[in-house]
Formats: C-alpha cells, sequence, structure tokens
C-alpha cells in the first residue's frame, strides 16, 4: 500500500463546501440560464412523438435517398424504423432522438465558433486543446456528479452531460478542417481583396465542410452513446428501458432497447458520413476542374 504523504480529506471537504455553496447561492441563476435549453429539448420531443410514424420514416428514408441516391441506404432506414415500431420502442426511440438532436444542435453552435476561434489564434489553442482532452478523458459520471447537484435529477442535466461529453470532436475536427485548406487558395482569395470575415465564410468553411460534417457525425454517435448513463439521472427513452432490463434483470427489454439505439446510431451515422461523401466529391470535381 502506498504511504499517504498528504492528508486529502481538507482539501476534498473544501471542494464539497465550494460546490454546496454554489448550489446555495446560485442554483436558481443556473436553472434560469439553463432553462433555454429545457425549452429546446421539450419542443424537439412534442415534435417527435406528436408526428405520425409514418411522416417521420418518410422524412428519414427521403433524406438517406438525398444523401445517396441510392435505393440500399433507404431501405435500411426503413428496415430500421419498422424495427423500432414492431418491438413497442417508437416513443422512447423519439424522446432519445430528441436528447441527441437538442445535444447535437447546441454542440454545433458553440463548438463551431470555438473551433473557428483556436484555427485563428494559437494561444487560444493551447489554452482550449487540454480543457478538450480533459473533457473527453475525464469519466461521464464524475461530471454527472455537479451538474445534479445543481440541477436535481431531470431532463437538463442529462442534456448537460451530452453536450458536454459529445462536443469535443466537432471542436477539434473544426479546427482541423479549417487548418488543412489549401495555403494557395487562401492566397489566391486575398489577391482578390476579401476581408477575413469573406474569406472564412466563403473559402474555408466551404472546403472544410466535409471534416465539419466527419465532427458533427462524431458528435451525434458520442451523444448517443450517452443515453443510458443520461437515463440514470431522468432522461428517458430507451436508455431507461436499457437501465431497467438491467435492474430487473429482463434480458429481452434490455437487448431490444439497446438495438434500438444501434439502429437509431446506424441510420445517422450513415446519413451524415453520406452527406459528407456528397460533399467531398463535389469539392473534389470543383478542384479538378
Amino acid at each position: 500500500m502506498f504511504p499517504e504523504l498528504i492528508d486529502t480529506r481538507p482539501l476534498r471537504r473544501a471542494i464539497d463546501d465550494g460546490l454546496n455553496w454554489v448550489v446555495r447561492n446560485w442554483g436558481d441563476e443556473f436553472e434560469a440560464a439553463a432553462y433555454p435549453l429545457l425549452m429546446l429539448l421539450k419542443a424537439i420531443e412534442d415534435l417527435l412523438v406528436a408526428t405520425p410514424w409514418w411522416l417521420i420514416m418518410a422524412i428519414l428514408v427521403g433524406i438517406a435517398w438525398l444523401a445517396t441516391r441510392n435505393w440500399k441506404l433507404p431501405v435500411i432506414v426503413l428496415v430500421s424504423l419498422l424495427f423500432l415500431g414492431v418491438m413497442n420502442l417508437w416513443e422512447d426511440a423519439m424522446t432519445t432522438m430528441a436528447l441527441m438532436i437538442a445535444a447535437t444542435i447546441t454542440a454545433i453552435v458553440v463548438s463551431i465558433p470555438v473551433g473557428v476561434w483556436m484555427s485563428r489564434s494559437l494561444h487560444v489553442r493551447n489554452v482550449i486543446t487540454p480543457i478538450l482532452d480533459l473533457m473527453q478523458t475525464l469519466p461521464s459520471f464524475v461530471y454527472l456528479i455537479p451538474t445534479v447537484m445543481i440541477f436535481g435529477p431531470g431532463k437538463i442535466p442529462a442534456l448537460i452531460a451530452t453536450i458536454v461529453y459529445a462536443a469535443p470532436p466537432l471542436v477539434r475536427l473544426t479546427d482541423l478542417g479549417l487548418r488543412s485548406v489549401d495555403p494557395a487558395v487562401m492566397e489566391a482569395s486575398r489577391a482578390f481583396g476579401t476581408n477575413p470575415r469573406q474569406r472564412l465564410l466563403g473559402v474555408q468553411i466551404p472546403l472544410a465542410l466535409p471534416t465539419i460534417l466527419a465532427g458533427i457525425n462524431q458528435t451525434t454517435m458520442m451523444a448517443l452513446a450517452m443515453v443510458v448513463i443520461a437515463s440514470m439521472i431522468g432522461a428517458g427513452g430507451l436508455g431507461y428501458q436499457v437501465l431497467q432490463g438491467i435492474g430487473r434483470l429482463e434480458v429481452s427489454r434490455g437487448l431490444f432497447a439497446g438495438l434500438g439505439i444501434v439502429v437509431l446510431a446506424i441510420i445517422f451515422d450513415r446519413i451524415t458520413q453520406s452527406f459528407g461523401k456528397q460533399l467531398q466529391g463535389r469539392i473534389g470535381l470543383a478542384e479538378a476542374r
């Protein structure tokens, strides 16, 4: 056994007391700040649950067709969605999809500007990269603790924890994509007298879109990977069914709900990948011309 050189109990007590002080004095302010996130999640969930199943199927199959112009992916999407309906997982799947969509939208709104900022400043990149490393390596249960203490069990801490877990890949890939734009193309755009904003919006972001889409794909997958853990603090959905299967030792319930999560992951993974390949092909064709 390693000798105890320092008594860490005062430090742990100070951290716990500090967080308790934050909860007592700033809990209401944090809840008010997070209220728009709850409204976004509730609006998406209500829309998905209220929309007829056949319409959601038609929309997702149509998006799959637009992404590939091929019959294979639409058939996979249709069969996957039919599996959710047949197994009586449709409503839970819509709840899970709402959490994933809300987390992905919020992550996009936050992560892309941060990625742009990192691509423009080496100092900012050096500061933010260790934070991203911490966010990606810290066990998700650890940052569930302060969110549950501040907001209490429910959908808000589940959504915030999912955003924290899922956002870093998009920040990194946005930064990478913008920095990977050909310097010759940037020099040519400067020669035409463009300002930095025009170069960013008209040259860098369009050329970096395949990489940014890969980041959105990773963010979506990580948001889905978080749903089981998020269900422990009140997120509901398919993750809650998996949790119920574990608690009641019902293998079938956990297995079917787990397969439902896999189905959603396959649908969104294939669709976003296909759109990324489309963009890459268009950019390659434009460069060839």
